[in-house]
């Protein structure tokens, strides 16, 4: 896909939410007529997909609808998101917009559709951290330890739950920004990547925290740094790589969209109800529980996150010349 530059990667991500409410299928006074689909990119069970449940259920509730839940996974979400983007522009048809889309922009050449120009933001939902996680065998319990072991060493095995994942990239920038040099190991997923992690196979992995929180508390795992720009609850006494390497940030993200066109008072009241349901109380409970963050906004914030998430991965994807497939 042909590179934007950065003011029209900011220009689509802010209009989209302000698009023309044409054709006006349905207005937020008789939202929604029928079930609302929520359509999620990866398989039943994960982060992603427990995270759209939660979502579909409070919506369900404050807007005396259905909000249903469909798992369509394939070609690394770009399945779910292009069934998005062919859908009505009337709001019942939604997308879990994830990190991943910010990826695939870039990640795939011959996508049918444009994800900033042809999904319109409604709001975010939450992040999370990706964690860099050694084997306790590892003689490093620093970041600064762990860079000088790593050039010391240069080509440890970094694990990824795939090509272009979010350990991946997330991995890749890593490098760029110290200057060692890994060994990308990819699985068919970041759970048995986190097994061999255990097990020595790899050294590293900049895991998603929910997916091995676990695992660091039973001490099979070492957390040297958290992605976000600051610390995480779950995690208090572990720093945040920003602190050692000036600029980093990498987490796992999600929020919801829908096609181009929806109308704008649909897209507000969406918006709306999900931001109340970030500052409930029983919500954010849920949310501590899952260890991730909420990430309250307006449809135009989302949409700047969006530009901006794309923009910088991109930039990552092409210098570690990372291709899908």
């Amino acid at each position: 896909m042909k590179k934007l530059p950065r003011r029209t990667f900011l220009r689509l991500a802010a209009g989209a939410a302000a698009l023309p409410a044409a054709p006006r299928i349905a207005s937020a006074q008789t939202y929604p007529v029928r079930p609302v689909r929520i359509l999620v990119g990866f398989a039943a069970g994960g982060g992603a997909d427990i995270m759209a449940r939660l979502i579909g259920q409070w919506l369900s509730e404050r807007m005396n609808g259905s909000f249903v839940v469909e798992n369509r996974p394939g070609a690394g979400t770009n399945l779910a998101t292009e069934t998005v983007v062919n859908a009505a522009p009337d709001g019942h048809t939604l997308l879990l917009v994830t990190s991943s889309n910010a990826f695939n922009a870039t990640l795939y050449h011959d996508l049918k559709f444009n994800f900033l120009r042809d999904i319109a933001p409604i709001a975010g939902v939450d992040r999370e951290p990706h964690v860099i996680e050694v084997n306790p065998s590892l003689p490093v319990h620093t970041v600064p330890e762990f860079i000088a072991y790593a050039k010391a060493n240069p080509g440890l095995n970094m694990g990824s739950g795939g090509v272009g994942s979010g350990n991946h990239v997330a991995g890749e920038l890593f490098s760029m920004m110290t200057g060692v040099r890994f060994t990308h190991v990819p699985y068919r997923g970041a759970a048995p990547a986190l097994v061999d992690l255990m097990g020595g196979q790899v050294q590293v992995l900049f895991a998603v925290l929910s997916s091995s929180i676990e695992h660091v508390k039973a001490g099979k795992l070492r957390a040297l740094a958290v992605g976000t720009a600051t610390r995480s609850a779950v995690l208090p006494d572990v720093p945040t790589v920003a602190d050692f390497v000036p600029g980093y940030e990498a987490s796992f993200w999600t929020g919801v969209g829908a096609p181009k066109g929806t109308p704008a008072e649909i897209v507000d009241a969406l918006n709306k109800e999900i931001n109340a349901g970030l500052a409930d109380p029983r919500m954010r409970a849920r949310f501590a529980e899952l260890s991730v963050t909420a990430m309250p906004g307006s449809a135009a914030d989302f949409g700047k996150f969006l530009a901006e998430e794309t923009e910088r991965w991109g930039e990552v994807i092409r210098a570690a010349g990372i291709r899908a497939g």
